[in-house]
């Protein structure tokens, strides 16, 4: 294109003033979006494929093993005896959070009596996100939590199988111990509420 003889080429330069803040607010506010964008994207190739890969396969699973036979487990839990104590506060929530996800899990302490509910809740509920490390489907709503963690350890060079599984196991001791403690304080506050009644 010629540029005609005399006149300048005209230049814009950014607003100011009032203008200049709804600019630059207008520029911020899509720019969440556009970021928001990136992130969607970044999943899409990463875990939102294995998520709908884990989802199916334990859908798949609960249908074969059928679902009286995963309800039939909690109400065997709901018997009286230490041996139960195992099967309540770690296999039950293990098996709820990995088959149910959350937050349906919490649904299978429909099969306990009053005085294990507040317990087994307590134990589901906080082993919602150690198991997200190897089964990311149980959890998808708060992988940030676990994969924060995992993006400092593999900036230090390991590898995230080992920390995935201690992640697992670790909170399968933590939910087992805050099953018994939150029991036995159910169990006291009941006593208390039953004398004062």
């Amino acid at each position: 294109m010629k540029k005609l003889i005399g006149l300048e080429e005209a230049v814009v330069g950014d607003p100011t003033g009032l203008w200049g803040s709804f600019a630059d607010g207008a520029e911020y506010f899509i720019g969440i979006f556009q970021e928001g964008g990136a992130v969607l994207l970044s999943l899409m190739g990463g875990i939102l494929p294995t998520l709908v890969v884990l989802l199916t396969a334990v859908n798949a699973l609960v249908r074969l093993i059928g679902p009286e036979k995963i309800e039939n487990l909690g109400k065997k839990a709901a018997q009286p005896g230490l041996q139960w104590y195992p099967v309540r506060y770690m296999v039950l929530p293990f098996l709820a959070v990995f088959f149910l996800t959350n937050p349906m899990a919490y649904t299978m302490g429909r099969f306990l009596p009053e005085k294990y509910k507040p317990a087994f809740y307590d134990s589901a509920v906080s082993y919602v996100h150690p198991i997200t490390g190897i089964f990311p489907h149980a959890n998808p709503g708060e992988l940030f939590v676990y994969l924060g963690i995992a993006a400092g350890i593999t900036t230090l060079g390991y590898g995230l199988g080992d920390l995935a599984l201690r992640y697992l196991l670790v909170g399968l001791v933590v939910i087992f111990i805050r099953g018994i403690l939150t029991e036995i304080i159910t169990t006291r506050m009941m006593a208390r509420k039953g004398a004062s009644a």
